[in-house]
C-alpha cells in the first residue's frame, strides 16, 4: 500500500507536468488542490461543529503548509527533472530526522545526503544545467514538507480519521486558486484540462491518502516512514516513463545516497534526554 501510494503520487506529479503547457504550474496546482478538496470533503464528510480555536488553527496551519508545499514543488518540476526535485525535497524531512535524533550516527546520514546533493549538482544536468531556481524551489518545498509533517501530527491528534486533512485541503485550495486564476485564466476551463486536473487530484491525493491511511493501520510508523524514503525512486521512474526524463548514472547514485541517508535517519532512534538532577 505504501509503495502503491508513492507510485500513484509521483505518477500524478508526472501527469501534472504534462499539463504545464496548457495551464501553467500555478494553474495545475490550483486544479489539483481544488479537486482534491472536493474529493476529500465528499469522502470524509468531516464534522464542522464542536472544534476549538486551537483545532482550527492547526487545520489552517496544515492548509497553508499543503498549499505552499505543492505550489513550490510544482514550480520545481516545471524547471528540473521530477526525480531530482523529489530527491532535493526529501532533504527537509531528512534534516528533521537528523536533528531529532541527536546521535553521532546521524552525522553519517547527513554526510551521505550532502554527498548525494553534491553529486546531483555536479553532473552535466545538475544544478548548473537543470536550473538553480528549480533546485531552490525543491529545497523550499522540502522545508514546507517539514511544516506539513508537524502540522499534520497536530491535526491528526485533534481530529478523527482523515477529517483534519480533509478540512485543511480547503484553505490549501483557497490559497492556490487565486494564483492559478491570475496565472492561467480561462485556460483552466478547458474540458481536457479540467479532466486531467481531476485525474491528477485522484492520483496525487485521493489514492495516496487512502492507501496511506490503511497502511498506517497495519504498519508501525517507523516502517511506514522507511518505505516513504523510496519516494525519489518512484519519482525517477515516473519521470522516465511519463516524461521521458533520463537520468545519468551519477544522478541515480545521488538519488540512492539520499534514499539510504533517509532510511538510516529513520532507523536511528533518538538519543535519550538527560534526566534532571
Amino acid at each position: 500500500m505504501v509503495i502503491g501510494s508513492a507510485m500513484s503520487l509521483q505518477f500524478g506529479s508526472a501527469v501534472a507536468a504534462t499539463l504545464f503547457p496548457r495551464a501553467g504550474a500555478l494553474g495545475v496546482v490550483a486544479l489539483r488542490l481544488v479537486f482534491s478538496a472536493l474529493l476529500m470533503l465528499a469522502v470524509c464528510r468531516p464534522r464542522l461543529r464542536g472544534h476549538s480555536r486551537t483545532d482550527w488553527a492547526a487545520v489552517a496551519g496544515l492548509g497553508v503548509a499543503l498549499g505552499t508545499m505543492n505550489t513550490l514543488f510544482y514550480q520545481a518540476i516545471d524547471r528540473i527533472p521530477l526525480g531530482a526535485a523529489v530527491t532535493l525535497e526529501l532533504l527537509g524531512p531528512l534534516v528533521l530526522s537528523v536533528v531529532g535524533s541527536r546521535r553521532l550516527l546521524s552525522l553519517l546520514w547527513a554526510g551521505l545526503a550532502l554527498a548525494g546533493v553534491y553529486l546531483l549538482g555536479g553532473t552535466g544536468s545538475g544544478f548548473g544545467g537543470m536550473n538553480l531556481a528549480g533546485a531552490a524551489f525543491a529545497l523550499a518545498a522540502g522545508a514546507m514538507w517539514v511544516a506539513y509533517i508537524l502540522f499534520n501530527s497536530r491535526t491528526g491528534a485533534r481530529f478523527p480519521k482523515a477529517d483534519g486533512l480533509a478540512l485543511a485541503m480547503v484553505p490549501a485550495a483557497l490559497l492556490s486558486a487565486p494564483l492559478g486564476v491570475a496565472s492561467s485564466g480561462r485556460a483552466l476551463l478547458d474540458p481536457v484540462t479540467l479532466g486531467l486536473g481531476a485525474a491528477v487530484a485522484v492520483l496525487s491525493s485521493g489514492v495516496p491518502y487512502t492507501l496511506e491511511l490503511f497502511a498506517l493501520r497495519r504498519l508501525p510508523a517507523a516502517t511506514f516512514a522507511l518505505l516513504m524514503s523510496l519516494m525519489p525512486v518512484a519519482a525517477a521512474s515516473a519521470g522516465f516513463l511519463v516524461l521521458g526524463q533520463r537520468l545519468q548514472t551519477p544522478e541515480l547514485v545521488a538519488i540512492a545516497l539520499v534514499v539510504v541517508a533517509s532510511m538510516g535517519a529513520v532507523r536511528t532512534p533518538p538519543a535519550p534526554r538527560p534526566r534532571a538532577p
